[in-house]
């Protein structure tokens, strides 16, 4: 789940000690990485959230044990990408990172990651769009385990039929909250500072967009959507949607409370990924899952599609050690099995993903929901799109002029790009 706020950083250090060596690796992969790995010994030090690094932990043991060094995982709660970028340019960082794809940009430009060195037959276990996500610039810079966008999760015994449109669903919602059957049209977070990934594939269908693409089909920094008439008019869309409209969006569904409130049962439909899953089955609830509707005559809603991936730091210690695991440890079906398992995302390993699905339904839902996505961009001029562009959405919802206020989140945009 994207939550970009900030926060202190808690750190859990699991220190995993190791003993002996062998390996159940295959030397004809990485030869020389295993070489100067086995020599380094020491200690190999990985960043990853909290539910990534317990997932982590038994397999960072066994490759420790395999390569005779200590691997340390360390759950890194809260801001991970802007830590990491901080410890690597002190020289305190870790030596592999797990997190998004659109990282990319901005880990690359501060020199905090090396490109991976993955063969052609490894990259053809992965999806496609996985590979094409982790590329920047002509080179892969992190190895991909999970794929993840957004869909519309629906509480059946409330809303037995999908809606078509955006219409339909508030329609829907608001006989709901007529009926006392529930106290919200929708939950899709926003807060006070908004959240541009959530609220995209409604922007989207309005006709808005973040940056264009150039020749190549790569994502043009210098092609600014926002601020421009399609972004007005898609966000004149969204406020008919808010506080001041039909009520559907509201600042009071916030990135900590949108899925409890669909899962207490206040509200029959919530936009989220594959993360809110497992809160909905804990809480009983008959749920479906389907694309996440766009406005009625408009575009196809396309939400964002996200990659998980393992990350090689240029600063790292132990590089040669971090190469050997990422690029030849990370690619094992058991490990995006268990990290699946500690979060079920869809694998991004083709192998894990058979393992899988065959017992999880929902994965082939979400999959469909994504599959007219767009990737979400990770060039580094997408850092300056964030809070502007999400602050300006909270504004929009709470009843501030369209117009003025996309208009003026453009020019802060376009200002921290140059």
């Amino acid at each position: 789940m994207r939550i970009r706020t900030a926060g202190v950083v808690a750190v859990l250090g699991l220190a995993l000690a190791a003993s002996g060596c062998g390996g159940g690796d295959d030397d004809s992969k990485a030869p020389a990485a295993k070489e100067s790995a086995g020599a380094a010994g020491g200690k190999l030090v990985i960043w990853a959230d909290d539910k990534r690094a317990a997932a982590l932990k038994p397999f960072a043991e066994k490759f420790g044990q395999e390569n005779g060094v200590t691997v340390e995982v360390q759950a890194v709660s809260k801001d991970l990408q802007t830590n990491f970028v901080t410890a690597s340019q002190q020289g305190s960082g870790p030596d592999v990172v797990v997190g998004a794809h659109d990282w990319i940009g901005n880990l690359v430009q501060n020199g905090a990651i090396d490109p991976v060195q993955l063969a052609a037959e490894q990259k053809s276990g992965f999806n496609e769009t996985a590979v094409k996500a982790v590329t920047f610039n002509g080179q892969v810079y992190g190895v991909p385990y999970a794929m993840e966008n957004l869909a519309l999760l629906r509480n059946t015994d409330l809303a037995p039929e999908a809606p078509k449109t955006i219409e339909d669903l508030v329609a829907s919602g608001k006989k709901l909250k007529a009926e006392k059957k529930a106290s919200e049209i929708l939950c899709l977070q926003s807060g006070q500072n908004g959240d541009a990934y959530h609220i995209y594939p409604l922007y989207s269908s309005a006709g808005g967009y973040l940056f264009g693409t150039d020749a190549n089909g790569d994502y043009d920094p210098k092609d600014l959507g926002v601020g421009k008439p399609e972004s007005i008019a898609a966000f004149q869309k969204i406020a008919k949607l808010g506080e001041k409209g039909d009520g559907a969006l509201k600042r009071s569904i916030t990135p900590e409370n949108s899925i409890a409130t669909f899962t207490s049962k206040k509200c029959a439909y919530l936009v989220s990924g594959p993360w809110a899953v497992a809160d909905a089955k804990k809480a009983g609830i008959s749920y479906d899952i389907s694309p996440v509707p766009g406005f009625a005559g408009g575009k196809e809603a396309q939400p964002f599609v996200g990659v998980q991936a393992f990350y090689v730091a240029s600063k790292g210690k132990n590089k040669a050690l971090a190469q050997e695991f990422v690029t030849n440890y990370t690619t094992k079906p058991e490990l995006a099995v268990a990290l699946y398992n500690a979060e079920p995302r869809p694998p991004a390993l083709t192998a894990a993903l058979e393992q899988v699905k065959g017992n999880d339904p929902d994965l082939a839902k979400f999959t469909e929901a994504g599959k007219n996505g767009q990737v979400l961009p990770a060039i580094p001029a997408m850092a300056a799109i964030w809070d502007p562009f999400g602050k300006a959405e909270a504004a929009i919802i709470g009843g501030a002029d369209p117009a003025k206020t996309i208009t003026a989140a453009g020019k802060t945009i376009s200002g921290q790009i140059k």
